[in-house]
């Protein structure tokens, strides 16, 4: 209260000086008093005329400045009034943004809090011996809010293999980028006309094209697309050193050496902290980014995953079920072709980052450390790129085959805990060592065998593998003894309609480098 009135007369004070300057101002302009008694005011002419003069001009100036400066100052206060009002303006929209805010949080927490009620644990069911009759369900409808079963795939392959799963919450709004893998291809446009078309936001989903080789007609094609992507281009395109026997492999050197560019520059020029790479010669599904966006979390939270790939290296028609695109899988076989890494992964490898081969140095164990990545049944990914460094090396028996999804699948609504490694490994092998054990003469003919199985085919060797996998139809080659799609030496299939693993017996540890 005291410093109020303090207040108080210390603003009636400045009033008053400021008052009674402008009083005496004002007085000082005006002409002396004993002028206009004498005579009436000056005459033209007179002796007083210029002293008149002046007494007028400094009265007229006065108060020219006087009504200017109460026009700034009305000025001023019609700006700050105005400023007054914005504030009082945002405060409204912030304030109603926080209540919004408070009114999410709390209806998440509900959410959540639901969630967690409908999710008491529960008895895992015993796998069914005979899955002949699982296959044969029908969807089962759930509600929306409906979490299932820590079950899934194969039994969840068996039991949820036919059960539409969803969750009670959408995916978090992190960004995840492309990276296309660019050099001479003006193909690249195939490839970015389907990364755009199916984009479902350019903010969550940043394009960056990285341009080796210097391709001015590529690099037109790239430029084309404007502020839809980030272009950068590769600085050094000089050919690298290389023993006289590896000068024919000189384009794997360089595909190496601009992939350790390119990496850094997305998580430590960009700072992303995750990123999906994809070659120029590589056309994906519409749910590509759905993909990715649902696995991504699996992926941070399961130390015993390294990637997330779009890529099925059995995925032909004859090989896979294309009734469940929504299957998938954990493999130990690293297979690129779209596929997802964390900044965490490219700290671990960049100061190792091989100078070429890369993908195969990716399959080796002193990298893989016995980790996984996840696929699906059905890629969402195919390429169309024959020309390239390998001149068509499995192209024409293989890749060209490959089948691209078609159906959009919502991951992002399913539960797919399934994929962390103690609830998949559990199921996985029971489904596969509890099914029906036949020779591979019994798959080619099938007279005996009845139902959709699965059925198994046991190898013991690497030489056993190869014929087994050649004679079914599956890529036979290993790469430091893991098999493509292999998953604890197991490689899933569809032979004749027919699920089938070809799998090493049970008791299974470890692969043996010295098969590759």
């Amino acid at each position: 209260m005291v410093r109020k009135k303090n207040s108080l007369i210390l603003c009636g004070a400045f009033l008053f000086v400021a008052w009674n300057a402008l009083l005496l101002l004002y007085l000082w302009g005006r002409p002396p008093i004993s002028h206009l008694g004498d005579g009436g005011g000056a005459e033209p002419g007179g002796n007083d005329e210029w002293g008149a003069g002046r007494g007028k001009i400094g009265q007229v100036n006065l108060a020219e400045e006087m009504i200017r400066l109460a026009e700034e100052v009305e000025v001023h206060l019609d700006t700050q009034k105005k400023l007054l009002k914005q504030i009082e303006s945002h405060r409204a929209v912030w304030a109603r943004q926080k209540d919004v805010g408070k009114r999410e949080t709390a209806s998440n927490i509900k959410e959540f809090k639901k969630a967690e009620a409908q999710q008491q644990p529960q008895k895992t069911p015993e796998p069914l011996r005979n899955s002949m009759d699982v296959r044969d369900q029908t969807y089962i409808q759930r509600p929306v809010n409906y979490v299932a079963p820590s079950l899934h795939p194969e039994q969840a392959m068996g039991k949820i293999r036919n059960t539409k799963v969803t969750t009670p919450f959408s995916s978090p709004e992190f960004i995840i980028p492309i990276l296309v893998i660019a050099c001479d291809r003006v193909t690249v446009k195939r490839n970015l006309d389907r990364l755009i078309q199916y984009r479902p936001s350019a903010e969550l989903y940043p394009i960056i094209v990285s341009q080796d080789c210097g391709h001015a007609e590529t690099a037109r094609v790239i430029g084309s697309y404007g502020e839809q992507v980030t272009h950068i281009k590769q600085p050094e395109l000089s050919d690298i050193k290389v023993r006289p026997e590896h000068r024919k492999f000189q384009g794997y050197y360089k595909i190496s050496r601009h992939y350790r560019w390119a990496l850094n520059q997305v998580f430590n020029v960009f700072s992303h902290s995750t990123v999906v790479i994809v070659e120029d010669d590589l056309e994906v599904a519409p749910d590509f980014f759905e993909y990715f966006r649902a696995l991504y979390p699996i992926l941070c939270s399961d130390p015993t995953l390294w990637c997330v790939s779009a890529w099925n290296d059995n995925g032909r028609d004859a090989l896979i079920d294309p009734s469940k695109a929504e299957l998938l899988y954990r493999t130990d076989f690293f297979p690129g072709l779209g596929w997802m890494l964390l900044k965490e992964l490219w700290d671990e490898l960049e100061p190792k980052w091989p100078s070429a081969f890369w993908d195969d140095w990716m399959r080796q164990p002193e990298q893989r450390k016995n980790r996984s990545c996840i696929r699906p049944e059905i890629s969402r990914t195919i390429t169309f790129g024959r020309k390239g460094v390998s001149l068509g090396q499995f192209f024409d028996q293989y890749l060209r085959y490959i089948r691209l999804n078609t159906e959009f699948v919502p991951f992002t609504k399913q539960d797919l805990s399934f994929l962390l490694k103690d609830k998949y490994d559990k199921i996985f092998i029971q489904e596969v060592y509890s099914s029906t054990s036949v020779k591979i003469e019994d798959l080619q003919h099938g007279g005996n065998l009845k139902g959709p199985g699965p059925y198994r085919v046991q190898y013991s060797s690497r030489d056993s593998f190869k014929v087994f996998a050649r004679n079914l139809g599956v890529m036979d080659d290993l790469k430091s003894g893991v098999p493509r799609t292999g998953y604890r030496g197991v490689v899933s299939f569809l032979h004749r309609g027919r699920r089938v693993f070809l799998a090493p017996p049970e008791g299974w540890t470890q692969y043996d480098i010295s098969w590759s």
